[in-house]
């Protein structure tokens, strides 16, 4: 049986920190970021592509800030869904050039995916995810003064903005993701988490202002297509405990159980590294063989084992 594997792909990826993000830059770090998912075509996995939108969703909304007087706004759940389009695109046409380029006969496809959250998940009222640009603390508050925002400290010097990020309950259209997936499609999938919504008291389907952590629901999603790994790329190699201070310690293999003991002691923070553990811990729970954290540049050592953080059970 062929293997399946959901890769969970960082907005930071093809955003990253320090950068205009224009959408020049973007395109340029989607075709980097694509050699090493050529990596898993070429091993012949069967591949579902999911990946974030923090940076571009964020600067969306400051976009918005910006032109509000001159064009009506657009919600949250609005802007998850446009960054699902104008990502997957980026994606998706980089992917079938390098398909071509190895003359590999594989088609790719992008998917608009709702993500079913519970619209009285505590996180509505203590917003956790990090999403847009990194400002100095005087220019965040700033930005708290002339726009409203909600603003948390993510590392230190760094202050982002932060919006819900409630717990994917369902994953929309996911027999259709699975039917393609095993049919050897390359799916682009729950982009940004997937668009948040509710079921209302008639089960109707409506939006939600908020952002689901796409790691979260790159798990869910793993589960539902019985995918065997995980791959969660970051931007950085290996999970670390003590990030960030003179004790760091790099983890190259770990047990669940460990992962689970050292998320309760507080090691990953959250809106960060955090439910990045808590997805490899549900993905193991419930289906999968192994989980791997890492960075876009360590995807092909840590294939061979020798980079990455393994997770198993």
């Amino acid at each position: 049986m062929e293997k399946s594997v959901i890769i969970a792909l960082g907005g930071n990826a093809l955003s990253p920190k320090g950068e205009a993000g224009t959408i020049h830059q973007q395109f340029a770090h989607t075709r980097e970021s694509l050699d090493a998912i050529m990596h898993f075509v070429t091993l012949g996995y069967n591949i579902c592509l999911t990946h974030g939108n923090g940076p571009q969703v964020g600067d969306e909304l400051f976009r918005m800030e910006l032109t509000h007087s001159d064009v009506p706004p657009l919600p949250l759940g609005i802007c998850v869904a446009e960054t699902q389009g104008s990502i997957g695109y980026m994606i998706q046409q980089s992917l079938q050039n390098s398909l071509k380029l190895e003359e590999i006969d594989r088609e790719v496809v992008t998917l608009i995916t709702q993500t079913i959250v519970d619209a009285n998940d505590p996180s509505i009222k203590n917003p956790s995810k990090y999403i847009g640009q990194r400002f100095p603390k005087e220019e965040a508050n700033k930005m708290v003064e002339k726009f409203g925002w909600t603003v948390k400290e993510q590392n230190p010097g760094e202050w982002r903005q932060v919006v819900p990020s409630p717990l994917p309950q369902y994953i929309e259209h996911g027999k259709s993701i699975q039917t393609l997936v095993d049919n050897g499609i390359i799916v682009i999938a729950s982009g940004g988490g997937g668009i948040p919504a509710y079921l209302d008291k008639n089960g109707n389907i409506e939006g939600l202002d908020a952002v689901v952590d796409k790691d979260l629901s790159a798990a869910l999603l793993g589960r539902v297509i019985k995918a065997n790994e995980l791959w969660i790329i970051t931007d950085v190699d290996k999970v670390c405990l003590n990030f960030g201070t003179n004790e760091e310690q790099q983890l190259t293999e770990i047990t669940a159980s460990e992962a689970k003991t050292y998320n309760e002691e507080g090691h990953f923070q959250a809106g960060s590294m955090g439910p990045k553990i808590q997805a490899a811990l549900y993905f193991l729970k419930h289906h999968g063989d192994k989980v791997v954290i890492t960075s876009i540049e360590g995807v092909k050592e840590a294939i061979n084992g020798n980079n990455g953080t393994i997770v198993r059970n």
